[in-house]
């Protein structure tokens, strides 16, 4: 009798869904973790516990109970933590907890870059409003602020005029709150395009899978509203966008398992934006990454968490791209046209996460998004174009439309 391996996943939402539907079709068993008990993933998994995945003495506890083979997380930085910790006590395959915060706190992170050479912005980190306001004098006219420790665009604002104190003021209160250490970054703010590099390491050698291009809402928010693959940039830029994230990853010390790497193309060079050791979200590595090049990135994850050898062996070269829908903020009443956006040609899936009766607001964070479709062409730009096409078609209708923040 075969006794199947056990993957433990952290999370169990729409974001680590991929994770836990892919470990099922490789026949493991999985134990999931999420505080919320109507996480989609439970309905998929072998076991589920209903704990935070930042509980690490208890999610300790469900791993040894289960004695588990692997542990990962996708598209979350909050668990890192967990899984290095498990992966330590358990001498599993994955990340030192030395590693996880060097790959989550951002001041850290930062730090070891510079210590290392790796192309970085000018950043100061600070605690305090004093030290704020004292900081931001050593820019000349703008600054990006941003919490040390969250994602998905939380906590970020771009300040374009260091002299307009209310938005110094703004900014600070805006970075804080969503800190959860209480501790800012001031930085300078980085003008070019903003990509991102999908990696791969695998005993220390480190294997760059794609290079996406991004597409955000621009100040003062920056949230991703979309993304597509390959890059548009030239072989010369291409080439050193992924030397300098292979250069990021060693930094880190990642040597087994995945790396995401944003960085924005400055007048200098490319630039180290941040570093997550775990896939990239927003369906990039699940969804865009095997359309654009016919690698299971999730599965090559699961793969070495298991100890064993992934397959990361590029299939094709093709075009992928994801696009959010935007909408002005109020109650949504209808959405309509997804059936005819769907039928558009390259249109590989439409998912909203807003319902009918739900409140949507101005977009200030990746949380706020409304839906998004994914589509693969022959090239990223045919890619794009089909995810326009399919947004043009669906009409979000609104209760109380407002240009501001809906809050009533």
């Amino acid at each position: 009798m075969n006794v199947k391996r056990k993957i433990m996943i952290l999370g169990a939402s729409i974001l680590q869904l991929p994770a836990i539907l892919k470990a099922k079709e490789m026949g493991l068993h999985v134990i999931a973790i999420d505080m919320d008990k109507n996480a989609v993933g439970f309905k998929y998994s072998d076991v589920c516990e209903c704990i935070s995945t930042i509980d690490i003495p208890r999610v300790m506890e469900v791993a040894k109970k289960h004695c588990i083979d692997g542990v990962i997380t996708l598209a979350s930085d909050m668990p890192m933590l967990t899984v290095a910790a498990i992966s330590e006590e358990m001498k599993l395959v994955g990340i030192t907890k030395e590693i996880a915060i060097k790959a989550t706190n951002k001041a850290v992170m930062r730090e070891v870059l510079k210590e290392h050479d790796v192309p970085i912005p000018l950043f100061f980190k600070v605690s305090s409003k004093s030290d704020y306001l004292n900081i931001i004098k050593e820019f000349k006219r703008s600054c990006v602020v941003k919490p040390v420790d969250n994602s998905g665009s939380r906590g970020v604002y771009l300040i374009e005029n260091i002299e307009d104190k209310s938005i110094v003021e703004k900014a600070f209160r805006h970075s804080k709150r969503n800190s959860r250490s209480g501790e800012i970054i001031v930085e300078e703010y980085m003008m070019g395009k903003e990509v991102s590099v999908e990696t791969l390491s695998v005993d220390g050698n480190v294997h760059v899978i794609a290079v996406t291009d991004k597409f955000t809402t621009g100040a003062p928010y920056f949230v991703e509203m979309g993304h597509s693959q390959p890059t548009n940039h030239n072989n010369e830029i291409k080439n050193r966008i992924m030397e300098v994230a292979v250069l990021a990853v060693k930094a880190i010390g990642i040597e087994n398992g995945p790396s995401h790497t944003e960085i924005i193309v400055t007048e200098e060079g490319p630039k180290i934006v941040e570093l997550g050791a775990r896939l990239g979200g927003d369906n990039i590595t699940t969804h865009l990454t095997p359309l654009s090049t016919g690698v299971d990135m999730v599965k090559c994850c699961i793969n070495i968490a298991l100890g064993e050898k992934p397959d990361f062996e590029k299939k094709f070269n093709k075009g992928s791209a994801i696009r959010y829908a935007e909408a002005q903020a109020g109650i949504v009443r209808s959405i309509e046209g997804i059936e005819e956006a769907n039928n558009i040609e390259g249109v590989q899936e439409i998912i909203f996460t807003k319902y009918v009766g739900d409140k949507i607001n101005i977009i200030n964070s990746s949380t706020e998004r409304i839906g998004f479709v994914i589509a693969q062409s022959v090239t990223a730009e045919e890619a794009v174009d089909s995810c326009e096409k399919a947004l043009n078609r669906i009409n979000i209708n609104l209760e109380n439309p407002s240009d501001g923040y809906y809050d009533n």
